[in-house]
């Protein structure tokens, strides 16, 4: 095939598909209605063989995930060729009879479970939508877990632990009422120009040792004895601490609905599995047995 007939049959069909891109993304029902027509438009024929506009839409949709790629034309392009090269191997595997292949045959039997199970769980998640109720309750959850300590604290970083054991002293004399000016005249730091301020954080945020030495302080004080870190030394002033404020139930929905699905989908999945007849080949399948308890009965 040409370059230049590559290149027309590529722009035709990304100007078909486009939309249907959007729409799939966005969950758009009108995204259904693009695809049952995708269906009818051929894309390219090759070696006598017809190929649909929805099959090249579903690759080109995956490869753009896979990759975290942007729609420009020179990904259309790429993804286009791709999608042609597929093809030309394709064939060529059929001529070559490898569909009888035992290995091939499980691989596509491996696919097709694969894509049969996707789709019934997303079935099973459209069936089965969150109800505010339970949205409510994921948010009581989602609060107490999001329950944390902020703090308000400033540092001063110097590279020797002997520099930093001098501050302390020069705190000491002062009674920690100069550590503004010790950040900026010592620190090494970026926030030294801010009298060595780190405004608010989460302690989670920070690494270990300088969140173990902040989680240790009273508000006020700061550490007797320099912290080491990766970064070097640290003297350290806790100046506030807060309780951090969850999002609110609008801001967490998204979050929640998203969470409340997968739950729901998960607990259906696992009343199939009890319910569902399984015999197993325990020649291959060794069950664990379970340990009788050693514990006297009352």
């Amino acid at each position: 095939m040409r370059p230049k007939l590559v290149l027309l049959l590529m722009l035709t069909a990304l100007i078909a598909i486009a939309p249907a891109l959007a729409l799939a993304q966005e969950a758009d029902a009108g995204a259904d209605i693009t695809a049952d027509a995708a269906q009818d438009i051929s894309i390219a024929t090759v070696n006598n063989k017809n190929y649909q506009l929805d099959l090249f839409r579903l690759f080109f949709i995956q490869r753009q995930q896979e990759t975290k790629s942007q729609n420009t034309p020179a990904f259309q392009e790429q993804t286009f060729n791709e999608f042609l090269s597929l093809i030309v191997a394709a064939q060529e595997g059929e001529k070559r009879n490898l569909a009888e292949n035992a290995d091939v045959q499980t691989a596509l039997e491996l696919q097709r479970l694969m894509i049969l199970s996707n789709a019934a769980l997303q079935s099973i998640a459209k069936d089965n939508p969150p109800t505010e109720d339970e949205l409510k309750q994921a948010y009581e959850k989602f609060k107490e877990q999001a329950q944390r300590t902020e703090y308000k604290a400033r540092h001063i970083l110097v590279d020797e632990q002997a520099k930093a054991e001098a501050l302390i002293k020069q705190l000491d004399d002062s009674e920690g009422k100069n550590f503004d000016t010790l950040a900026r005249e010592n620190s090494s730091g970026p926030t030294a120009e801010k009298g060595g301020d780190l405004g608010w954080f989460d302690a989670r945020n920070m690494v270990k040792p300088f969140a173990d030495a902040v989680a240790g302080l009273e508000p006020g004080s700061y550490t007797e004895k320099p912290v080491q870190t990766q970064f070097g030394w640290h003297v350290i002033l806790l100046e506030e601490t807060r309780n951090a404020e969850p999002l609110s139930y609008e801001e967490a929905k998204p979050r929640l609905e998203a969470v409340v699905k997968r739950n729901k989908v998960a607990n259906i999945l696992n009343e199939m599995r009890e319910e569902a007849q399984v015999e197993l080949n325990e020649d291959i399948v060794k069950l664990k047995q379970t340990v009788p308890s050693t514990e006297p009965e009352e």
